[in-house]
């Protein structure tokens, strides 16, 4: 899958990047978890550091227009992002240390 940047947007601050970009695919709307592994790729990043927000594809178009955030570290994401994106992004603790009620 090929992604496309359309902007960039610094935020030092937060020690991240806004980024708002696109992708042409020939199937159904891509994962949120293949676009994320895409865009890591593109940016040179580790897959936890990238946190996509937002996928958007009119309907019967080939192309999605999403919003993500890269963080300088995978500590900054788990720092500022919210727990629910953070589960969507399967970033974080992956098992529960066999803590189940």
């Amino acid at each position: 899958m090929d992604v496309d940047i359309i902007s960039e947007e610094e935020n030092p601050m937060l020690h991240r990047t806004d980024i708002r970009f696109e992708t042409i695919h020939d199937e159904a709307t891509p994962s949120r978890l293949s676009v994320r592994d895409s865009l890591a790729a593109k940016l040179d990043k580790a897959s936890e550091e990238v946190v996509v927000h937002e996928l958007d594809t009119k309907f019967g178009m080939r192309k999605t227009v999403g919003y993500a955030k890269v963080y300088d570290s995978a500590a900054d994401a788990l720092d500022v992002e919210q727990d629910y994106m953070l589960e969507r992004n399967k970033i974080g603790s992956d098992g529960d240390d066999g803590e189940e009620a």
